[in-house]
């Protein structure tokens, strides 16, 4: 935002120089980006007064002036197209020095004598405009030095505000903080209350309360759009960056920038019917101010009457209702809208306006009752009329609520470690504009004012009062207390241990944003809800990941896409679940396989399957010692029915699965290869056992070998299971080595070929006990399974 200098200090004025002035509201968050003078240097140059103005005698272009300082009358040859008599102008004298240094002198132009220059804008460097001369206010005094009748002894000044202040986005805000940093007193223009003159009042109807809490209008009849807007109010827009236009819009975005209400004035004889405040239809499109036509998205917060809409709400009015040459009745517009239905929109339609760069940081709600009364002051006294009363369409409801903020002054000590009296911190608050509702022991009760959305919790006046103190003056101190190294649970497995074994597995890990665009998170899990953001950055970040899984198989496809064709990938981080007892957080494990098992060579290339995807999972989850898992077949939506595995623990709690991903989204994705993925619960890692000391055995292993015919959909999970049940402690090691399906067995079975091995720590095994535990395994694995052996 831009301001002049001279028009802040008309509402405050610290003992400061503008660079400490700068300074300080730099060092309060207010970032000054740069300041540059309202006009260039020059010296010489008047209030001149053009007495006649007549062709040149030997040139079409030229024009030869008699102009007057109101002492003495001089002759100027002047090529300005609005060189005429009766208007006040710029006038340099012989010897003036413009900018640039550039002396004025004597001259002849086509034989004709010239004593001075007519200044144009540029010339001066108040602007870029030398269309032509410029042109003065009736009511400045001829002959005094144009320096002083427009104040130009000011400068620009720029700042670079963070999107939390938007309070600051005018100057009663930067008046605000600069008195609240000096502690002096501000001083705010006495605005009266317009009484209304006239009944009239346009209907106004709100059909959007959520966008649109509240909404004013006011109808100002016989107003004259061709009087002239000061010169102090032009001067005043133009060193804020704003062009004037007509008295109107000179108005509106005078009260934006001094009040910082966005502000709207409509042709009321245009307006059909009524005012209606509603969302945009499909199909829907209006042609803005500045000529450009929108195609509007469905659900945009719109300004309409009877006859379609009229102005993008909190962004821009359409051209068909805006004030012209011909408008002689005016309506005004000031509303609250949301911002968060304000956010984002006119960027999404390239835009970028000075009034949706505040509604969508937040506008305070309680203004437009104080900027409608200043903008219908300034616009009776500047263009005459008759006002009507102040429509008010509010729903009470819908408007933000303030709650109570408690802050123990002791809290403020602690955090910024210093001690404040606690007079100064009252003085702070109060300063900007915060409310003491109590003080009880050292507590305050205080309510933030409606123009800071910004202060909800103590943490915030916190930072508030060291803000307003001053950083520089909270001195430097180190911590003398003593770091101590944090526990870490020997029983719990370290992230570290876990993600150094994937990459010996030739993994790579990945970090993603824990968002995703709602489409793809509906495509992989449609059937849960997940938590929308409620402003998020891009459509393409909407919502938060109720799986690790999407965003491993988004990256997949911006790799694939960048030739990459082998690809193992892993992340862990937190998936967000809504459930009935809140969001649930849980930290998660995922990975994902795709394309070759190896890399290039000279053999022919095999694709990856569910097998080499479940030893990579095994190998992990053995991490953990002393948890016991199983695979079991299982139906997650997004997988493959008929390759897809749920794993359980011991306490047949679910930890994960892992699976091949449905044919249908591998379409979807436009992904040619088999993607394999896994998830686990990081919780599996946690508590495991303790390893503990054993020496090693020096006896013989003994082993067996046993295959048996059962059922082809058996999982072979639930034959080791029974085995370790049924072979005794001493069963050191047991495996699958075979398992044979076609000649010479039925078509619904299969063999399955187990090893087993035992040890006895102490002793060496004998036949017997071997014997006696093979006997126990056969015989639980025939009456669990059918089993038969193999002969």
């Amino acid at each position: 935002m831009k301001f002049s200098e001279k028009w802040l200090r008309e509402w405050v004025n610290p003992e400061l120089s503008s660079q400490e002035l700068m300074d300080q509201i730099t060092m309060a968050g207010l970032e000054v980006d740069g300041f540059e003078p309202v006009a260039g240097r020059f010296e010489g140059v008047v209030v001149g007064q053009i007495m006649s103005a007549e062709q040149h005698p030997n040139a079409d272009k030229l024009r030869v002036c008699q102009v007057t300082d109101g002492v003495d009358q001089f002759q100027v040859v002047c090529g300005a197209p609005n060189a005429r008599a009766g208007i006040k102008v710029a006038f340099a004298k012989v010897g003036a020095v413009l900018p640039g240094d550039f002396k004025i002198k004597k001259a002849k132009l086509r034989q004709v004598e010239s004593l001075g220059m007519l200044c144009s804008e540029k010339e001066l460097e108040l602007s870029d405009n030398h269309d032509g001369i410029m042109e003065l206010s009736e009511s400045l005094e001829l002959g005094k030095s144009v320096k002083q009748a427009l104040g130009l002894d000011d400068i620009s000044i720029e700042v670079d505000l963070t999107p939390n202040r938007a309070d600051c986005l005018s100057i009663a805000g930067l008046a605000r903080e600069v008195g609240a940093l000096n502690n002096v007193k501000v001083t705010s223009p006495a605005i009266e209350q317009v009484k209304p003159k006239i009944d009239d009042e346009f209907p106004i109807v709100v059909e959007d309360w959520n966008g649109c809490p509240r909404y004013l209008g006011r109808v100002v009849r016989g107003v004259n759009v061709a009087a002239e807007t000061p010169l102090w109010m032009q001067e005043r827009l133009r060193r804020s960056g704003v062009r004037t236009i007509d008295p109107v819009v000179d108005v509106t975005n005078y009260v934006m920038l001094e009040l910082g209400q966005p502000m709207h004035g409509f042709d009321l004889d245009v307006l059909k019917d009524r005012i209606i405040v509603r969302q945009s239809k499909v199909g829907e499109e209006i042609v803005l101010l500045d000529g450009t036509k929108v195609q509007l998205s469905e659900g945009t917060l719109l300004i309409a009457d009877a006859s379609g809409p009229l102005a993008i709400a909190g962004v821009m009015g359409g051209a068909q209702s805006g004030v012209t040459t011909a408008t002689q009745n005016v309506f005004l517009e000031a509303a609250f809208f949301d911002p968060i239905r304000i956010a984002g929109k006119a960027r999404s339609y390239g835009l970028h306006t000075d009034a949706s760069h505040r509604f969508e940081r937040g506008v305070d709600y309680k203004l437009g009752f104080q900027a409608m009364e200043r903008a219908t002051e300034l616009l009776v006294s500047i263009c005459g009329g008759q006002a009507g009363p102040v429509s008010v369409i509010e729903n009470i409801e819908s408007l933000p609520d303030k709650d109570l903020i408690i802050l123990p002054l002791v809290k403020v000590e602690q955090v910024l470690g210093i001690q404040l009296p606690d007079d100064q911190v009252e003085q702070i608050l109060i300063g900007l504009g915060i409310e003491v509702i109590e003080k009880k022991d050292r507590v305050l009760t205080l309510k933030a004012p409606s123009f800071r959305f910004d202060i909800t919790i103590a943490e915030d006046l916190i930072e508030e009062i060291a803000r307003v103190h001053g950083y520089n003056n909270i001195p430097v101190t180190y911590p003398v207390s003593g770091l101590e190294m944090p526990a870490l649970k020997e029983a719990d497995v370290s992230h570290r241990v876990i993600k150094n074994s994937l990459v010996s597995m030739g993994m790579q890990e990945i970090v993603t944003y824990s968002f995703l665009d709602r489409k793809t998170q509906s495509l992989f899990e449609p059937e849960l809800e997940p938590v929308a953001l409620a402003n998020p950055i891009s459509e393409d970040l909407a919502v938060m990941r109720t799986s690790l899984i999407p965003n491993l198989v988004k990256t997949l496809s911006y790799n694939i896409n960048r030739q990459q064709e082998r690809i193992r990938l892993f992340e862990t981080g937190l998936s967000f679940v809504n459930t009935n007892d809140g969001l649930l957080q849980n930290q998660k494990l995922a990975g994902l396989i795709y394309g070759d098992r190896y890399p290039k060579n000279w053999l022919a290339s095999e694709e990856v399957d569910f097998y080499d995807l479940k030893s990579i999972v095994e190998t992990v989850l053995a991490l953990a010692p002393g948890k016991q898992f199983v695979f079991q077949p299982g139906r997650i939506e997004f997988l493959h029915p008929g390759q897809t595995a749920i794993i359980r623990c011991h306490d047949d709690q679910v930890i994960g699965y892992l699976g091949l991903v449905h044919p249908s989204i591998r379409k979807t994705l436009g992904l040619k290869k088999g993607v394999f993925v896994f998830e686990l619960d990081m919780s599996f890692f946690n508590s495991t056992r303790i390893p503990e000391f054993s020496e090693l055995s020096r006896y013989p292993e003994t082993s067996r070998d046993i295959a048996v015919i059962v059922r082809d959909d058996l999982p072979v999970g639930e034959l080791l299971k029974a085995v370790d049940e049924a072979a005794g402690v001493y069963l050191k090691d047991k495996f699958v080595f075979d398992v044979y399906k076609g000649k010479g067995i039925d078509l619904q079975r299969k063999s399955v070929a187990l090893g087993l091995t035992w040890q006895h720590p102490s002793r060496t095994l004998n036949d017997e006990e071997i014997n006696g535990w093979m006997n126990a395994v056969i015989d639980i694995l025939s009456k669990r399974f059918e089993a038969k052996l193999r002969g």
